[in-house]
């Protein structure tokens, strides 16, 4: 059955099989989020490939009961048509107390699997094609209003025709836009063009997060491939004090219920199926205490580094060392 990505509210709660295709990425994240935050269970993050090479182990995944899971939420990303036999086994088991997500890219009219959902009343099928223009304006427009950020349409539009189409690119735009006006009523032509040209290289947050789960290699190959300059500095710092702040708000969660799906899934805002496997990673390696000690860290040196504006770059760089790069947090 053929539904639209805001009929969502319209599926029933026992739903198990939905297929979401198409190249807007950003638009099937947050459709799966949605399904995920109303559902109950342990999410489960397959790759088609991984699926095929390890069958058995798959299947003993879904089909298996336990003592300490009600459900299951399966998700199968970057999925084709080669995986149609396995979804029709597992359509033909009648298995129940699972969600099984099929996150498949570009799938052409004639694909069997596309053709197996559009055409079954118990399966979900929902395409999701580009945004166009006027759609990401909105939304861009409703962010502004929220963050009571004055700005011209002129400099949205700037915004909007960076993202092609995709309401995920928009995401991170407003994202870094968030981080940079800190205090900032106002935005200029040309802070904005130089805050999406950000993207043309490793995004900040992406050195955000690597530093976040100790991902030493992965921190230094970012700070390699780029050439920062003294006032990327502070956008550095404040998407680090942005991720860090939200760390500690699912740290200090996780900490009472013991169980970091729980914590991840029910966190607010929610937090993106791309995202989820880091933020795994970054609680395990910072308890709250750690985290509030970070935080103060990071507004010191962003003091430090506007009080030595000429020895930005290095100041911020060696933090980002020291705290991404060491065994024991600091």
């Amino acid at each position: 059955m053929i539904l639209k990505t805001f009929e969502l509210s319209k599926i029933k709660d026992e739903t198990i099989f939905y297929l979401l295709y198409g190249k807007n990425d950003g638009l099937k994240s947050e459709c799966i989020d949605e399904i995920i935050n109303k559902s109950i269970g342990k999410v489960y993050n397959y790759d088609e490939k991984q699926i095929k090479d390890e069958i058995e182990t798959f299947y003993e995944n879904i089909l298996s009961g336990s003592l300490f899971e009600d459900s299951k939420i399966i998700i199968i990303n970057r999925a084709t048509d080669k995986i149609y036999e396995i979804i029709q086994d597992l359509i033909d088991r009648n298995i129940h107390n699972i969600k099984i997500i099929i996150n498949a890219g570009t799938l052409e009219t004639r694909s069997k699997i596309r053709s197996l959902f559009e055409k079954q009343k118990d399966l979900i099928c929902i395409p999701t094609y580009q945004d166009n223009n006027d759609t990401l304006s909105k939304l861009a427009t409703i962010f502004f209003r929220d963050e009571k950020i004055s700005i011209s349409q002129q400099n949205i539009n700037l915004i909007i025709e960076k993202c092609n189409g995709d309401r995920g690119f928009l995401r991170n735009e407003l994202d870094k836009i968030k981080n940079y006006t800190r205090g900032k009523k106002k935005l200029s032509s040309k802070e904005i063009l130089k805050l999406i040209n950000l993207s043309e290289n490793f995004e900040f947050s992406e050195l955000i997060d690597n530093c976040l789960a100790k991902n030493k290699n992965k921190i230094i190959n970012i700070l390699n491939q780029n050439n920062f300059n003294t006032e990327d500095c502070i956008i550095i710092l404040r998407t680090f004090l942005s991720k860090a702040k939200r760390i500690l708000k699912l740290a200090i969660q996780f900490e009472k219920n013991k169980d970091i799906n729980k914590t991840i899934n029910s966190a607010k805002p929610p937090i993106f199926w791309k995202e989820k496997n880091i933020v795994k990673i970054q609680l395990n390696k910072w308890k709250p205490e750690k985290i509030r000690k970070l935080i103060n860290s990071i507004n010191n040196i962003e003091l430090e580094t506007k009080k030595n504006f000429n020895n930005s770059i290095l100041i911020t760089t060696n933090f980002i060392l020291e705290k991404g790069c060491s065994d024991i947090n600091n």
